[in-house]
């Protein structure tokens, strides 16, 4: 293992490992209870987790940029009375929990002590880990898995990408973040060599240079951490692997691959989840151009059957959406001290022992020939316009736009009961498409329902603590209204047509210009989101009365061309008036 340009041998970080091992039977605690760590990403930390393992305990990986109260019920909630810490988290532990034990294993290292061998005996199914959630929407929830299941894993992951004792793998992923476990045990289960870097401390400008630096062979992290990784180098020797999960891969990301890697490279494409672990690849090579669409999770892992079902837990049909639902023995334990939660979310097998079923909350749909695809959480699919909108694939199309390096969309309900989506856009170079060129690029390609009704550009996409995109992150869309009259934006003929035909639920082909919108079928509720959407966009107030009296949308548009800039007309007259 590399750490800060030091060479640790398996030997050196087996005898870290035994030095804290033999620290933690003289703290505080029954022999079974979680060790919470508070250290930052590093061999330290790796020896920290083999030392807790080597005691038969689980261990509880924390963040240091945790807030205090957060530790806090994690501490609470997983029955641990001891934090082991670096000087980094030292003074989180004590703010989060006085009255727990604190072991700083920064002096323990420094400090040297018995290293001697720790022999305990370790069941097969004991706890190895307990990973919590956020608990960005409620209460943090810890998921437990065993040593079996963490085994199985790794397996599933070395026969898959061929790891040996000759490959270097990055540990990138924050102590949190359970994608850190198939790297760290992907290298030291296999004889190979790992190289941690700490992202939030270091920043990833280096990176790519770093992964030449280190001749890094198989190179592992989110899509958004990849893209950083991308640009900090010219090209890539000796890497073999390219592994990307925890978010949605695009094509973009495929043709930067095809670009930039290796023709004896390859990129795959995985979906797992801290409470299965690897359950679907997608392997990429050199020869294979980007396709349309999103990019598949692809084809089964070993001892992991995975299904599409409806709400009732019945399997859909290839190309029909459903959550993905997971099939194994090797499933987590559940959720900790949440029985109402693990019952939800994994179900027993009747009709053949110790195999389980646990639903992601992922949804997803196969193709004809069994390859899946993935399409974000439950969340990401809304209706619009009575039409069910999958978010993943209007990304999808508008990152095939020219001009577009990176996409993200969102829903907003503006009104009760109407939502719209909002797209937000990172563009290639200085000058952004236009929201015409971006119209005129979608709408061949995706239902007319899908059009985003506002575009946003960005410099850069909000993502969480560990690299995902933050949707509930991207701000809302801010109409210019410039102060001065004659430069307020005003809709033309193609906008006005747009709105109408999203109100209408009818392609923009089918109103045209020289038609009444009455005789369309615009009403006055229609007409009220017409004008709420106008007033959004572009900052114009409109009436109701305006829109129905209105004989055409040429009419219509002259209208508004003609209203004084920051009118305070009403929405919504009288009928007295």
């Amino acid at each position: 293992m590399v750490w800060e340009e030091t060479t640790w041998t398996y030997e050196a970080l087996d005898r870290a490992a035994n030095r804290i091992a033999h620290s933690i039977p003289k703290a505080s605690g029954t022999a079974d209870q979680p060790v919470v760590l508070l250290i930052e990403q590093g061999a330290p930390l790796v020896a920290a987790i083999l030392g807790i393992l080597k005691t038969g305990r689980p261990y509880v990986p924390l963040e240091t940029t945790h807030l205090p109260g957060y530790v806090a019920g994690v501490v609470e909630e997983s029955g641990s009375r001891l934090i082991l810490t670096d000087e980094a988290g030292g003074r989180l532990a004590g703010e989060s929990d006085p009255s727990a034990d604190t072991i700083r294993i920064d002096r323990i290292l420094a400090g040297g002590g018995a290293d001697a061998r720790v022999d305990r005996a370790v069941s097969p199914d004991a706890p190895a880990y307990i990973y919590y959630t956020s608990g960005s929407t409620g209460r943090p929830k810890g998921v437990i898995d065993t040593h079996r299941n963490v085994l199985h894993n790794v397996m599933r992951y070395t026969n898959s990408l061929g790891i040996d004792r000759d490959d270097r793998l990055t540990l990138l992923q924050s102590p949190s973040f359970s994608g850190a476990v198939s790297s760290l045990f992907g290298a030291l289960l296999n004889g190979a060599a790992v190289f941690p870097w700490d992202v939030r401390r270091t920043g990833a400008t280096e990176l790519g240079a770093w992964l030449v630096r280190h001749r890094i062979t198989i190179y592992h992290s989110v899509p958004a951490l990849f893209r950083h990784a991308v640009a900090g180098a010219e090209a890539f020797p000796d890497l073999r692997l390219v592994r990307l999960e925890g978010d949605q891969m695009s094509r973009r990301d495929w043709g930067v691959f095809h670009q930039r890697f290796p023709s004896g490279c390859v990129l795959v494409n995985g979906l797992g989840a801290t409470e299965c672990g690897l359950v679907r690849q997608y392997f990429i090579d050199a020869a294979m151009p980007p396709a349309e669409g999103l990019v598949p999770v692809g084809y089964p892992v070993e001892d992991m059957e995975v299904e599409v079902v409806d709400e009732s837990g019945h399997q859909v049909e290839a190309g029909q959406v459903g959550t993905i639902a997971v099939r194994s023995r090797y499933l987590a334990t559940g959720y900790r001290g949440r029985p109402d939660l693990t019952a939800r979310a994994f179900t027993e097998d009747p009709g053949e022992t110790g195999m389980r079923t646990y639903r992601t909350g992922d949804l997803g749909r196969f193709r004809a020939d069994n390859c899946l695809e993935l399409l974000g959480r439950s969340d990401t699919r809304r209706k619009i316009r009575g039409h069910w909108i999958d978010l993943a694939d209007v990304e999808a199309a508008l990152l095939g736009a020219p001009g577009v390096r990176e996409a993200a969309v969102r829903a907003s309900e503006d009104l009760p009961g109407h939502a719209r989506l909002v797209a937000y856009i990172v563009p290639e170079g200085p000058e952004p498409p236009s929201e015409g060129d971006l119209r005129t690029y979608l709408s061949p390609r995706l239902n007319p329902a899908a059009l985003p009704s506002a575009f946003v550009v960005l410099m850069k996409l909000p993502l969480t603590q560990h690299g995902k995109l933050d949707r509930d992150a991207l701000p809302a869309p801010v109409p210019s209204v410039p102060a001065s009259g004659p430069e307020l934006s005003r809709p033309d003929i193609a906008y006005l047509r747009d709105c109408a035909a999203t109100v209408l639920d009818l392609p923009a082909s089918a109103v045209a210009d020289d038609q009444s919108l009455i005789a369309l079928g615009i009403d006055s509720l229609g007409a009220l989101r017409m004008a709420h959407r106008i007033r959004t966009d572009l900052g114009l107030s409109i009436s109701v009365a305006t829109i129905i009296e209105s004989p055409s949308l040429h009419a219509l548009a002259a209208t508004i061309a003609l209203t004084p800039a920051g009118s305070a007309e009403v929405l919504l007259r009288s009928e007295r008036s």
